[in-house]
Formats: structure tokens, sequence, C-alpha cells
């Protein structure tokens, strides 16, 4: 609409600069009258004409005074005329004498052309008005049409492997399968093996799922077919069921191809859970992903991969078998697979050979790709922003923190009260979390302002766990409830610094008790089942499977827990206040300690570190 008013505007200021010009033609500047031939001869004979000009049958007559005049004589020659009138040589030769030929030039100049070239720009305008209206007409055809973005193979610069995507061994085996057979399908089709029209790679956000798809598009040197779930829903209804037939149709023109959809849980809901009633625009489109998935035809080479990280609210229909039979699990890396990651992004940025990667995926446990990522593109601004040409440990390990609790905050200014309630704050934590064994190693404290935090201790494990104990949680809800206790027992009163870590030591206390029955009270049992029903990105329903005296029961279970924790955090707080004091003190000397300098405080000997693995 907005070219459309441009293009009008445009046309309707061309029009009338032309509608001047041609004004200023037919009527120019100068003002002319017009006179009979008799007054033209009086003229002549008074001397007062300075030229005339014939054209036809016209007279253009210009005085002795610069005054125009025109008139008209009859056909034949002018000067024979003008002797019949009995005008003499002498009064001929004043004047000047031009005569102009007509032709078919100037009738087009001076009759037809002033009158027919507004009609002509206004039937252009119309016309092109026209085309307008059908090239909008022609958009609207093809508003149905899929939006698929497609990748050819022989795209070098677009083109991902398997080389390209670390620390998901076990998926890129599973999606091998995949990769040969798209190169080799007879080889399967020989045996009578059908190879699975659907796979659904499931994986937390960042773990690389749309990576891992275009790297198997890739390996099998096929086109690929990339597109959003959101992409299908429109609020006409029929555009996403078009679009999803669309996509398939041109994807079979390719064969062999990948098509991939992301995000697929935003069309692949579960049908009948929402609001809108069952035959919504977004379940068609569903039921449209579901025919092509499951049609007649046999899987001559396109295979269909979609992403999720919301793999339990979606349709039970696309999970079974011959639709999204093969599923590919996507975790977290460990720390052999974060080593590989940050090698892989470490490619093409200049390091310090002090740099030891391995010590940076020990200290980025949790991490996706994404953040991995992410890490080293923080670590290389920060590099340049402190104008250095190469990227030092140092800077790797202060991103890995800002991308943890954000960037530092220094102009976030403590008064030396608030300072010093921050300094036993964090050296409670650093404290608890070093006298129990089952918490991870303290790796470092600081006051100094990162994000919402006033302070930070960084905890970091010694090696992977996917299975904890509930001793475990029991000592990380002590090191949480640490900082509370500690101001209490320093300050007699207790600040709102702790209330994050009291929401967290709630939330696993909860978890203990109502999911993994570790309550010796309630048993073995779970309690509380949700309801997969999302209104504007919120859980609007929470079934409720037990009664009000096993809620109390639930209550007094959180709270003795809690109890049990805030006690184990004291009594060491209590028996260690020296160190704690220690702690701080050197916390408020240097802002921060790093682990070597801590654990000189428990004159714990410092182990020897691994040797550091250049970046390639």
């Amino acid at each position: 609409m907005k070219i459309f008013i441009k293009n009008f505007l445009l046309f309707l200021v061309i029009f009338l600069i032309l509608a001047g010009l041609l004004s200023l033609i037919n009527n120019p500047s100068t003002k002319t009258s017009q006179i009979d031939l008799s007054q033209v001869i009086t003229e002549i004979n008074a001397g007062q004409i300075k030229s005339i000009t014939v054209s036809g049958n016209k007279l253009d007559i210009i005085l002795t005074s610069g005054q125009a005049q025109i008139a008209y004589k009859e056909d034949g020659d002018f000067l024979a005329l003008l002797k019949n009138y009995n005008v003499s040589p002498d009064n001929l030769s004043k004047f000047a004498y031009t005569v102009k030929n007509s032709s078919t030039n100037n009738i087009w100049l001076n009759t037809i052309l002033p009158i027919g070239l507004p009609f002509l720009l206004l039937i252009g305008f119309f016309l092109f008005l026209n085309r307008q209206m059908r090239g909008g007409g022609n958009q609207a055809f093809k508003f149905g049409e899929s939006q698929a973005r497609e990748i050819n193979p022989q795209d070098k610069k677009a083109k991902i492997t398997f080389k390209d995507v670390a620390g998901v061994h076990e998926a890129k085996e599973e999606l091998g399968e995949i990769v040969e057979f798209l190169k080799n399908p007879r080889k399967f089709i020989n045996l009578g093996a059908k190879i699975p029209k659907g796979v659904l790679v499931v994986g937390a956000p960042g773990t690389g799922k749309t990576l891992l798809a275009r790297a198997v598009a890739g390996e099998a040197n096929v086109p690929f077919f990339h597109i959003s779930g959101s992409e299908f829903v429109e609020m006409f209804v029929g555009v996403g069921a078009s679009r999803v037939r669309d996509l398939f149709r041109r994807a079979k023109k390719s064969l062999p191809c990948i098509v991939f959809i992301d995000e697929i849980d935003a069309v692949g809901r579960q049908r009948g859970a929402g609001l809108g009633g069952s035959h919504d625009e977004r379940e068609q489109t569903l039921n449209q992903i579901l025919v092509e998935l499951d049609g007649f035809e046999p899987n001559i080479g396109l295979v269909v991969m979609a992403a999720t990280n919301r793999p339990d609210i979606l349709d039970p229909a696309l999970l079974r078998p011959g639709r999204f039979d093969r599923k590919v699990i996507l975790d977290m890396p460990d720390i052999k697979g974060r080593e590989e990651i940050l090698k892989i992004h470490s490619q093409n940025k200049p390091f310090a050979s002090t740099v030891n990667l391995r010590k940076v995926a020990e200290r980025t446990p949790g991490f996706s790709g994404a953040d991995l990522a992410n890490l080293m593109n923080e670590a290389a601004i920060l590099a340049a922003r402190r104008n250095k040409t190469k990227i030092g440990q140092l800077e790797i390990l202060e991103s890995i923190e800002k991308v943890l609790l954000g960037p530092e905050r220094r102009s976030h200014i403590l008064s030396d009260e608030e300072r010093n309630i921050v300094a036993y704050h964090e050296a409670g934590h650093a404290l608890v979390a070093h006298e129990l064994p089952h918490c991870d190693p303290v790796q470092k404290i600081s006051i100094i302002s990162r994000g919402s935090a006033a302070g930070y201790t960084l905890k970091m494990p010694e090696q992977e766990k996917y299975l904890k104990t509930k001793i475990e949680f029991i000592e990380n809800i002590s090191a949480l409830l640490a900082g509370y206790v500690a101001e209490e027992q320093i300050f007699q009163q207790t600040t709102t610094g702790s209330s994050n870590d009291l929401k967290q030591a709630t939330e696993i206390a909860k978890t203990l008790i109502t999911q993994f029955g570790m309550s010796e009270i309630l048993g073995p049992r779970t309690f509380g089942e949700k309801e997969e029903m999302i209104f504007l990105g919120r859980e609007i329903s929470e079934q409720r499977d037990y009664s009000e005296k096993t809620a109390q029961t639930i209550d007094e279970e959180i709270s003795k827990l809690i109890k049990l924790c805030y006690n184990k955090a004291k009594d060491i707080l209590v028996n260690k206040k020296s160190t704690l004091e220690k702690i701080a003190k050197l916390l408020l000397e240097k802002e921060t300690i790093e682990k070597d300098d801590f654990e000189k405080i428990f004159n714990i000997p410092k182990t020897k570190e691994s040797s550091p693995a250049p970046a390639k």
C-alpha cells in the first residue's frame, strides 16, 4: 500500500509539471492581440511593424514597440496581396519578412500534442495502476506458497558437515544411517529395509539441533529445505496447509533432499488441548503435515527432520511409527565434548600460548554449544577492548562469568557497610561449600557486582555427574543458606541479598520431597501433575493429586529439610568463625579470590594442572 501511494504521488507530480509546461507553450508570457488584415496594412504604411512571419494563413507580427500581434489572411501570396492593396515597395522594405512552411511537425506540436499528451499520460497512469493491482493479486496467490529457504549442496560457503559439529558423537552415529540412505538408497531397498521418513531431533536450546540437520544434508550432499514451524500458521484459514503442500511439492522436485522444520512444536502441539477449538488453523496445518508424512508413496529420498525442545507436548500422531518414528536426543556436552566445541569455535582466532582449553571446559559445566560459541566471541571482544593482539586465558575466564552472571558493574558502588555485609555473605557460601565433602569445589569468590548480584561464589564440579544423592542435595542447600546464616551470626540481622538463595533452596527442597521421593515420611512417590495447557506462555492449570492433609505434610517436610540444612551451615560457621573472618578480610582487600588463593587459607597444596591444549 505504501508503494502504491508513493507511485501515485510521483505520477501526479509529473503530470502537473507537464501540464504547466504545456500551458506555458500555449500561453506565452508576452500578451498577443489579434487584428484584421486592414489594420495590418495601415501599420505597414505607418512604418510601425518590425517583422512579419507567415505560417500558412497565419501572420505573426512584431511591432517596433515590441508588442506581438496575430492576423489571418486569405489563401495566396502575402506580398502579392499587399501589392493589390497598393502598398508601396518602400514600405515593404521597412520590415523583415519571413515565410515558414506549414509541416506535419508543426501541426503535432501546436495542435495535437497539447491536447493529446495529457490523455496519453492518464491512459499510461491507469495502465500502471492496473498492473499494480494484478501484481497484488499475484502476491495474494503466492500467499499460500512455502517460505522455506533452500541451501544448495553446491554452495560451498553454506555447506556444513559432521566435522563442523562436536560433542554429539552418538547423534552423529545415529544420523549416519540417514546419510548412507541418501547416498546409496539401493543398498537398503535390496534388503527390504525402509528408512525412516521422519527424524525428530530433541535437545535443550543451543545444543545444535539445526546445525546437526544441516550437517546431515552436507554429508549426503543433497539440497536442504529449512523452515520454522511458526511460518506455516497465518490468520487466514487454509494458508498453513497450503504452505505444507507447496513445501513438499518443491522438495519432491529436488529428490533426494532433506526438509527441516525447526521448532515443530509451534504447529505440532497436541490437538484438542488448546483454547482455540478443534478446527483452528494450527490443527489444519498439523493434519496436512501428518498426511504428507504418511503418504502412500514409498520413501524415494525425502527425509523430514524436525527439532524441538518440548517433545512432551507434541501430538501422539506425529510420533507414531511411519512418521517421526526415530528420535535423536542431544544432551548438553560433557567435558570432552565442550573441549571439542571450543576448538571449533577457536578457529580463526589468535590465542596466546598460555590458553588451556581443557581448563576452560572444566569451568563450563552445563554450557551448551551456543553458550560456548558466545563465550569465545565475548573473549575476543574483551581482548579487542583491551587493545590486545591475542586472546589470553584471563579474557576467556572473565567471559565465563559474563555469560553466567552478566557484565561487571564497577560503577555500582556499595557503601563500606554494604561491602562488609557482601564480603561475609560470600565468605559464608565459600566456607560451607569447602567444608562439606559433597559440594562442588570453590573456583572463585568476588564482591564485584555482576548482573543483579552484588557478589558471587563460583563453584564448579571436578567431574561430570548425571545422578545426585540426597546428601549432595542437602549439602548444596546448606551452602545456599550459608550466606544468610553468616549475615545473621556476624551482624545479628539479615538483608535482602539472601532472597535468591532462599528461593533456590526452597525449590530444591520442594523437588526432593515432591518429585524425587526422598522424604522418609511421605515415601517413594511423587506429588502434583502439571497440565500442559499453555496460554500466553503460562501454565494455566495444575492438577493436585493429593489431599489437604498431605499438602500440610509436604510443607512440614520442606520446612524440616530447610531447618536441617540451616543448622548444618550454622554449625560450620560458628566453629570456623576465625576462618570466615579471614576470608571476608581478604575479599575486602582484593575484591576477588581465585581458587589457589582460597586454598592457601586452608593450607591445601596446589594441584598440578593439565598442560595447555592450544587452540588450532
